[in-house]
């Protein structure tokens, strides 16, 4: 009654989640459409955050759904292997013109059957003798038929051959087929890893795509503020110039600094739409969508130190490399096993039925249909094949071992490639904040050289390097927390993280 009891609860909890996946993912559904039936009609942008991103990538995006098409294909081919232990029946019909008849021959001469005379002469067969080279009926019946063109031969057959039939077969003992049902089954089961591969690389992609919009953005913010900076400071110029305070090399100078700056800004605004493009083809969805991501890079530099400590407890257990050429490992150990099974002898059922009609008209209701059927049963027994499936054994088990060593180096190189991503992690910490304190002591030395510009105390050209030095402290901010969430997105693709079952 336990045992009941538990096996119930077991069902009722897998019932429970099954049911709240299917309700999260028809959710997460709804919102998908929602997105992009706004963003096809919207004259403002539509933000969307990282999230909504993922969630769209994984419904539109076209290598998921062949990934997933695949899996069907594999589910199918499965299905067509377990079909071979199921009887197989045909149905077969033909018909067939004579064109030219088979003829026969005899080597003895027909009157002789009817029991005559001995000699020269023929008799028919109630006795009666023959002249000598006189025809019997049957002889010219032969003649008028052809027989006297054929050389004496008789024409066999009829001109319509009709036949018609149904055939069965299936195998009652075969080993070798019941091993290959698992190889089957390891397909799908390969299929889906690389399915789960091909999202894991799909997250990965639209994260950086994400990322790289967010530091586009951010390039276009800082290069649209230096030249608003290069504007105030142009009029600030032009002030002093026309109260006699500056040079015309200052005003020159201010003049230059503006039109430098012009085309960073056009260039830094055509790398958002470019992210953008790039983003929404990853996302596999129209181009001409009116969409915008939200947030800023300097959201994610809070949990970067939290990022680190996490990814120091790293594990391949869920990595799909790993998996993949582990079912693989496992496939080629079944077919080594499945070669062996080629020497075990076989035994199979077979059924068969039949009618035929041979006639020389097309009066079908005339015809005389005549059956035949039969029951088998087939014993194969392999005995020598000249080392063939010999081979094929030393063949399977060599592509086994080469497995092997396949799974020895990708796991070495995965390591590296867990290191170097953690690596580039903690240095990318370290530059960020020191590229926070650079951002901050840069602002406060672009304030004070502004000030000092004002009042006479500074010159143009300090307060530009004033400015380029606090330009390239912020782009040196940003890109550290860029190259750290692009190596913590390369990191959780190779850990596998994204898609671990609980």
């Amino acid at each position: 009654m336990k045992k009941l009891a538990v096996t119930t609860a077991i069902i009722a909890g897998l019932l429970a989640v099954s049911f709240s996946a299917s309700a999260q993912y028809a959710e997460d559904n709804e919102t998908v459409k929602a997105i992009l039936e706004a963003a096809d009609s919207a004259d403002v942008p539509v933000v969307i955050t990282l999230e909504d991103a993922l969630k769209i990538g994984l419904s539109e995006n076209v290598s998921v759904k062949v990934a997933d098409m695949e899996i069907e294909r594999t589910g199918f081919a499965k299905k067509g292997t377990y079909a071979a232990l199921f009887p197989q029946i045909d149905a077969s019909g033909s018909f067939q013109r004579t064109i030219k008849k088979q003829v026969m021959y005899m080597d003895f001469d027909m009157g002789s059957l009817g029991g005559g005379a001995m000699g020269g002469g023929s008799a028919e067969g109630d006795g009666t003798q023959l002249p000598e080279g006189a025809d019997t009926p049957a002889t010219a019946a032969a003649k008028d038929e052809g027989g006297a063109s054929n050389g004496g031969g008789f024409e066999v057959g009829r001109w319509n051959n009709w036949s018609a039939g149904v055939s069965a077969a299936m195998p009652l003992v075969n080993a070798q087929l019941w091993q290959s049902l698992k190889l089957s089954g390891l397909d799908v089961e390969l299929a889906v890893e690389k399915a789960r591969s091909s999202r894991l690389d799909m997250v990965t992609q639209v994260k950086n795509a994400y990322y790289s919009t967010l530091m586009a953005k951010e390039a276009f913010d800082v290069y649209k503020q230096v030249y608003e900076n290069a504007m105030q400071n142009l009029s600030e110029t032009q002030k002093k110039y026309d109260a006699q305070k500056a040079s015309d090399m200052d005003l020159l100078r201010a003049k230059t600094t503006v039109a430098n700056a012009i085309p960073n800004v056009y260039n830094a605004e055509s790398s958002v739409i470019l992210a953008l493009w790039q983003l929404k083809a990853v996302l596999g969805v129209d181009l001409d969508m009116n969409l915008d991501v939200s947030g800023k890079l300097a959201d994610y530099a809070d949990q970067m130190m939290r990022d680190v400590n996490e990814g120091s407890d790293v594990s391949l257990d869920h990595n799909t490399t790993m998996k993949q050429l582990a079912i693989q490992a496992e496939m080629l150990a079944e077919s080594i096993k499945v070669q062996k099974f080629a020497n075990i002898p076989s035994l199979s059922v077979a059924f068969n039925f039949s009618i035929n009609a041979m006639t020389n008209d097309f009066k079908f209701s005339q015809y005389r249909w005549t059956p035949y059927s039969f029951v088998a049963l087939s014993l194969n027994i392999p005995i020598f094949a000249g080392g063939k499936r010999y081979q094929q054994i030393r063949q399977a088990k060599n592509q086994y071992e080469q497995v092997q060593l396949q799974v020895t180096n990708t796991q070495r190189q995965l390591q590296i490639a867990i290191r170097q991503s953690l690596a580039t992690m903690e240095t990318n910490m370290k530059s960020y904040y020191a590229a926070q304190d650079a951002v901050a002591a840069a602002q406060k030395g672009y304030d004070i050289t502004e000030v000092s510009y004002k009042v006479g105390r500074s010159t143009l050209i300090e307060l530009n390097d004033a400015q380029l030095a606090l330009t390239q402290s912020r782009l040196a901010e940003s890109q550290a927390i860029f190259n750290f969430l692009t190596a913590k997105a390369q990191l959780e693709q190779t850990l596998g993280q994204d898609f671990i079952a609980e």
